[in-house]
């Protein structure tokens, strides 16, 4: 057995480096591979890299001697049938669909992926949504488990790498509605604050940075009040122009106003009785630049725990408009 050097093709967009390895080594156990990463044995474009890596297409993986049973080749990926509760439950979720795309609004508490603790996710129910023998569709990006809203998928891995092209780019707009505690001043601007991380695993969590340190990341969010309860709550709107973990969460904090209900971020001014103790952040709007051309704009409804704090507190969402596909 001799080192291997793999090349990250198109189909394989922004996959995590542990993926990766279960699709080329399936007999490699996450254990096993996080040693290797570890010790500088795997690298990516030769550099060491995290079992979270996400990998882009044309990197250069290079990979140690590992005892499998066969060469390095995609595996089929084999999955027992999915429960029909389940895909009754997946297919609930779906706004909008083609040939192209599926966008889903999904509920607050269910995760996008598995981990530690995690039996139940949208990417194991994703079988759920395969037409025949058509590929089985691909997360393009994710929000935090807390959070609900729109999900967007790819139907196979030409369209899946179109689309996270566009989500590192700027062509993609994110609009999210958040319930705030307090209300920011100013009440509309631009949020620019490097954001960092600290830890690792389930308990990292990310925090402001200074602009000198050289682990920050820079994160800029545009946001603006909607409506206001007195000086007690308020309705934020507000567009990621970067997509860092828990960027909204984190910049809230940052306003001093954190989300209602933020377990994370929030400490007890997030937690208002009278109120659903849920995070009170929902992906509200995507529009993106649709594969077959043109743009395609969706919507999605708020959750019953934020309907619920709306009435209670007389903000007024009006109605969800539909999907709409529209020339450039």
């Amino acid at each position: 057995m001799s080192v291997v050097i793999l090349t990250v093709s198109e189909d394989e967009a922004d996959i995590r480096l542990d993926r990766y390895f279960r699709r080329h080594y399936p007999h490699l156990t996450q254990g096993a591979l996080q040693k290797l990463c570890r010790t500088g044995q795997i690298r990516v474009d030769g550099k060491r890299a995290e079992a979270s890596t996400r990998l882009q297409p044309g990197q250069a993986v290079r990979v140690p001697p590992i005892p499998v049973s066969s060469a390095a080749r995609p595996v089929r990926d084999e999955r027992p049938p999915l429960d029909e509760r389940l895909v009754r439950e997946i297919k609930g979720m779906v706004l909008y669909q083609d040939q192209q795309v599926i966008v889903l609004n999904k509920p607050a508490g269910l995760a996008v992926q598995g981990g530690p603790g995690i039996t139940k996710h949208v990417d194991m129910m994703l079988d759920g949504l395969r037409e025949g023998d058509d590929p089985r569709p691909r997360l393009v990006h994710r929000i935090d488990r807390d959070t609900s809203g729109i999900l967007l998928l790819a139907r196979s891995p030409g369209i899946a790498a179109k689309l996270a092209a566009a989500f590192r780019g700027r062509d993609i707009k994110k609009t999210y509605w958040a319930v705030v505690v307090g209300r920011p001043d100013p009440q509309e601007g631009e949020i620019d604050q490097p954001l960092v991380r600290l830890g690792m695993g389930p308990n990292a969590i990310m925090v402001a940075a200074d602009r000198k340190d050289k682990e920050a990341q820079f994160a800029r969010t545009v946001y603006k009040v909607v409506d206001a309860a007195a000086r007690k709550f308020s309705w934020l709107e507000m567009s990621p122009l970067t997509g860092r973990t828990h960027q909204l969460r984190v910049h809230c904090e940052s306003l001093t106003t954190p989300i209602m209900g933020d377990p994370k971020y929030g400490g007890e001014a997030a937690h208002v009785d009278g109120f659903a103790d849920q995070l009170h952040l929902h992906a509200r709007e995507l529009d993106i630049p649709h594969p077959a051309g043109g743009r395609l704009v969706v919507s999605a409804a708020l959750p019953p725990h934020m309907q619920e704090t709306f009435r209670s507190l007389g903000f007024v969402a009006g109605s969800t408009p539909g999907p709409s596909r529209r020339s450039r």
